[in-house]
């Protein structure tokens, strides 16, 4: 039998990120294309592949350029769902199966929200900013009374697979966490060490919020004036998911007054117009989208990839399958 022909599609610098650590892994499974595609041109570039490796910068791959790719059988997306890059219901239709490498991204993501959860508890920019100030001594037991974790209430939206690492993860410290999802079950919730809420109480009760809902039509602009008016005072938002989740104009109104903070890696614009008022707001954290893999925590992602790749050619399923609804 001969060996499946493999290609990359990706920005032309990520497969050395990648896969840099299983290149040899990779020859061993197989016949892989070493130029890394990043334009399809007339639709032809597929037209030998049997397995498609994407990630982040792979053009789109809808009917048209599966049209031009008769001997596609699969396609393996380091990143958190294949269909960021590919139709995902015309390649079921065509018996085209597909992966992803969301569960090593979900764990970047987790330990972020975790991090930023933490400091934020600790009151840690605060901190650092009057330090910077004053640059003399900070009297911890008279200025920095209201901070710590203990006791504290972590309220998260989605029960996500972000969502509920972040939930393993803040279940081995005193912190109460709520969970507000309607698809997520009370004893799923209540598995990870959590209260299963509804969003008001979530919003009301919590010191920090962190947003680990999917962005969709329903979710659009989930967080807005309404909700926000339920943050208590000195409450701290994170939002590692999407920035359509949060009406912006509202949120810039909050943090303008300096009611509460947040943490946002990623926002509407992304990023945002460089005169935007959000950068410099001392009560707001802004990162590059980095809460995602980034650096050495892509070697996870490729390694996760080319495990699945192993197993599509020994003739097993893919451990993680996506579910389309034809």
């Amino acid at each position: 039998m001969s060996r499946l022909r493999a290609a990359l599609a990706m920005d032309p610098h990520l497969g050395a990120e990648l896969f840099g650590a299983e290149w040899t892994r990779l020859a061993s499974i197989v016949d892989l294309d070493p130029d890394v595609i990043s334009d399809f041109g007339d639709g032809t570039a597929l037209a030998d592949v049997d397995v498609l490796l994407a990630g982040w910068g792979c053009p789109f791959i809808g009917a048209d350029l599966l049209d031009g790719a008769p001997r596609l059988r699969a396609v393996l997306f380091a990143g958190g769902s294949a269909s960021a890059v590919l139709d995902v219901r015309e390649a079921a239709r065509r018996r085209i199966a597909f992966t992803n490498a969301g569960e090593g991204n979900a764990q970047a993501v987790a330990e972020y929200t975790f991090a930023m959860i933490v400091l934020a508890a600790k009151r840690a920019r605060y901190a650092e900013r009057i330090y910077r100030e004053r640059r003399t001594y900070v009297d911890r037991e008279a200025e920095l009374r209201d901070t710590g974790g203990y006791g504290r209430t972590i309220g998260l939206i989605g029960a996500s697979r972000i969502g509920r690492r972040v939930a393993r993860l803040l279940a081995q410290t005193d912190m109460r966490v709520l969970v507000s999802d309607p698809y997520a079950a009370m004893d799923e919730v209540a598995a990870l060490g959590a209260v299963h809420t509804d969003l008001p109480r979530l919003l009301a009760e919590s010191d920090v919020v962190s947003i680990h809902a999917p962005a969709t039509s329903e979710t659009d602009g989930m967080i807005g004036a309404v909700e926000l008016d339920l943050l208590r005072d000195g409450a701290t938002l994170i939002n590692t998911a999407r920035g359509s989740l949060i009406d912006h104009e509202a949120l810039r109104a909050h943090l303008r007054a300096g009611r509460i903070d947040a943490v946002l890696d990623v926002t509407v614009p992304e990023p945002l117009r460089p005169d935007d008022e959000l950068w410099a707001l001392p009560n707001v954290t802004i990162t590059p989208h980095i809460a995602g893999a980034t650096g050495n925590e892509l070697r996870r992602l490729g390694r996760d990839v080319v495990d699945e790749l192993e197993r599509f050619a020994r003739g097993e399923a893919f451990v993680t399958v996506e579910r389309v609804l034809l």
